[in-house]
């Protein structure tokens, strides 16, 4: 019984260290979050949220792409769908790093996070805008000639564009971090913005010859011409906005480090949504649309080779009583001899000279086809015989 006291005194000294902790932490956050990652889960600063669910929503859906491209690969068999693959499958990873990209502008900077945002940021603009350029390319191609280039051709161009903005990161980084021994997150707005001027070249380029996929013969692929401008217009208009706001805006509104990452990362999850909605989603779906059918066969047009002409018993054994009727009609058939009257159920008639060579309707077939004589489409070429 004595040692009743001191357990509530323990009790309350937990109770009253914990109101203290929830009092400091964020709203909606837990108590053994990191103050770095407070962004994911504030409640108060709902920006981090909002492009978190944003961003995961993107992840899930490139995925979701990149997936059906790879279950759907062995059904696709015209060269014109297969040729783009590679870029299709660059493209959508490129969407998907601009995805990651934007936690690393919710999660609070550090060396190793703001070395993370200046490289990757132009390098996978960079391979998307390669990706897009490679699509005009291809498209314009298709419009004029009806042939696309090979897979490796394009494969390799997206490479190689990509590589110098790889080259041009690492150098700044290099110069900056490395050789100036500068911290890897003070650099000036100005200066980032002037890293990133081989991509505006990649998108400018991408939107002139997109214009071009319009001019030509084959009318399919001028849809896809039309998707390819629309996003990379979109894309140019994003990158209006968030310069402006990252180099002026937050400046004059006296936000700089307040809205700074947020307008980066919303400029990450925009520029992903319009990839995804105007250009990866539409060529996923024209990529693994089936082939169109051939037509059928017009049994009417005598351009087309003939069936094989073998008598009907042949191949299937008739029934006696079948076999014994037909006998019976060549018989009949047989004693119609040109110049003779035959008396039917619709007077007398003479047989034409012609009426073993040319179909003519009997009485029971003009009886059962409801007293009409059966034709020939106007394209059948011996109409002039009925």
């Amino acid at each position: 019984m004595k040692v009743q006291p001191a357990v509530f005194l323990l009790l309350f000294f937990l109770v009253g260290y914990g109101s203290s902790e929830q009092s400091t932490t964020s709203r909606g956050c837990g108590l053994g979050i990191f103050p770095r990652y407070v962004y994911l889960c504030d409640l108060d600063a709902i920006w981090g949220i909002v492009v978190e669910a944003v961003a995961g929503a993107g992840v899930l859906t490139t995925l979701l792409l990149m997936l059906i491209l790879l279950v759907r690969l062995p059904f696709i068999t015209e060269q014109e769908k297969k040729s783009p693959l590679g870029i299709h499958f660059l493209f959508l990873l490129g969407t998907l790093g601009l995805f990651g990209l934007a936690f690393a502008f919710i999660i609070q900077e550090d060396e190793a996070i703001c070395s993370t945002r200046r490289f990757l940021w132009g390098v996978l603009f960079s391979l998307c805008f390669s990706c897009l350029l490679a699509q005009a390319w291809r498209i314009r191609k298709l419009v004029q000639h009806g042939k696309s280039p090979s897979g490796w051709h394009l494969f390799g161009m997206v490479i190689c564009l990509m590589l110098v903005q790889v080259i041009i990161a690492v150098e700044w980084i290099i110069l900056t971090v490395v050789r100036e021994k500068k911290m890897a997150c003070n650099y000036e707005p100005m200066d980032f913005v002037m890293v990133l001027i081989y991509i505006m070249v990649l998108m400018v380029a991408t939107l002139v010859l997109s214009f071009f996929t319009l001019c030509g013969k084959f009318q399919k692929w001028k849809k896809n011409g039309i998707c390819l401008i629309i996003t990379t217009f979109l894309s140019v208009l994003i990158w209006v906005a968030w310069m402006t706001m990252y180099l002026f805006g937050n400046s004059e509104l006296s936000k700089k480090d307040e809205w700074n990452d947020p307008t980066l990362a919303i400029a990450l999850v925009s520029s992903g949504w319009v990839f995804l909605i105007f250009h990866a989603i539409i060529e996923v779906h024209c990529t693994i649309l089936p082939a169109p059918q051939e037509n059928t066969t017009n049994y009417f047009d005598t351009s087309q080779p003939r069936m094989r002409e073998t008598p009907f018993e042949e191949d299937i054994q008739l029934p006696r009583s079948y076999m014994e009727n037909k006998a019976f009609s060549m018989d009949e058939h047989g004693a119609m001899r040109p110049g003779v009257l035959r008396t039917g159920s619709m007077g007398n008639r003479l047989s034409a000279p012609l009426r073993s060579g040319v179909f003519q309707p009997t009485e029971m077939a003009v009886v059962l086809n409801g007293g009409t004589i059966p034709t020939a489409p106007p394209s059948y070429t011996g109409r002039h015989l009925w």
